[in-house]
């Protein structure tokens, strides 16, 4: 992930999946209803509903990962290589880009899996999507360890902070796998996903594009001592953020959409046009149900 555009779309990428991770978990507890395989009704059916399998997280895993494999490439100035032959020694070329590569295949083969699991079997299988996605995770700490050999100051620093997000990623989506109705599990991997994201979006612009104007130093223990500072308030928003669309997703699911889906009562005779009747409209099934056990944990 060198350069700002290579902190950008990957942070871009973890934090929109955290978004949809945290909307998933919202309607799957106001609803009581699994978040990783959402159940369809007769109204998903369509060309609509065509459309958003089409553009589903699958696809768009594998576009994110073209996308960025294309742009490591094209930052390249010469023919991107494994191995060079030089005073007839080999030696290894671009290994951080390589590093990279393998970090980006990692999202192409949990897309891949995703799509297959939901297009191709005959029945999908969440297990096989998750299992996938945290080998991805896992791939990312030995390559995150190995990328933070050569680097000191505000980079380690933040490399290090992103690296502790990756690794509690990696545990939740591990645990996952054994306890995959775990409404808090559901919550912890749209939290972290979203501070791995905004976090990667801040150390772009801290380390190549400063708001301020001015480079970060990194003898400087006050620019230190406010990187940990800025990880900490990410984490903090990140949080408000997912609390924030669950009180949305209220509001949405209990009344905008009930009360869209509500039938309307036929027409009544001109004979009868000013009768009232004191049957109550129905409420939405929402309301009727119990609050999750994990809410009142």
């Amino acid at each position: 992930m060198g350069g700002f555009e290579g902190h950008l779309y990957p942070g871009l990428s973890f934090f929109l999946y955290g978004l949809h991770q945290a909307r998933l978990v919202s309607r799957a507890l106001l609803w009581d209803s699994p978040a990783q395989c959402p159940q369809r009704g007769a109204q998903d059916r369509g060309a609509r509903a065509r459309l958003q399998r089409a553009c589903s997280v699958g696809s768009l895993k594998i576009l994110s990962a073209c996308i960025l494999v294309a742009q490591e490439v094209h930052s390249v100035p010469r023919q991107f290589v494994l191995l060079t032959k030089m005073y007839h020694e080999r030696s290894f070329m671009y290994r951080k880009q390589w590093q990279h590569v393998t970090l980006y295949a990692s999202f192409l083969l949990s897309g891949c899996v995703d799509l297959a699991s939901q297009h191709l079997l005959p029945r999908r299988c969440a297990g096989l999507e998750q299992a996938a996605q945290a080998l991805g995770m896992s791939i990312f700490l030995p390559l995150m360890l190995s990328h933070m050999q050569d680097t000191e100051g505000v980079e380690l620093r933040s490399h290090a902070l992103l690296t502790q997000a990756m690794f509690l990623l990696t545990l939740v989506l591990t645990a996952e796998l054994w306890a995959p109705d775990e409404p808090r599990l559901w919550v912890l991997k749209a939290f972290l996903s979203t501070v791995t994201g905004s976090w990667l979006i801040q150390m772009g612009f801290m380390l190549y594009r400063p708001i301020s104007g001015y480079k970060w130093m990194d003898d400087d223990q006050s620019d230190l001592a406010f990187v940990t500072t800025s990880f900490c308030g990410h984490m903090v928003l990140a949080a408000i953020l997912m609390i924030w669309i669950h009180g949305c997703s209220w509001v949405w699911y209990s009344h905008v959409s009930a009360s869209a889906r509500r039938p309307r009562a036929p027409a009544a005779p001109a004979s009868q046009a000013c009768a009232f009747t004191s049957t109550p409209p129905p409420r939405p099934k929402c309301w009727n149900k119990q609050l999750h056990p994990a809410l009142s944990a």
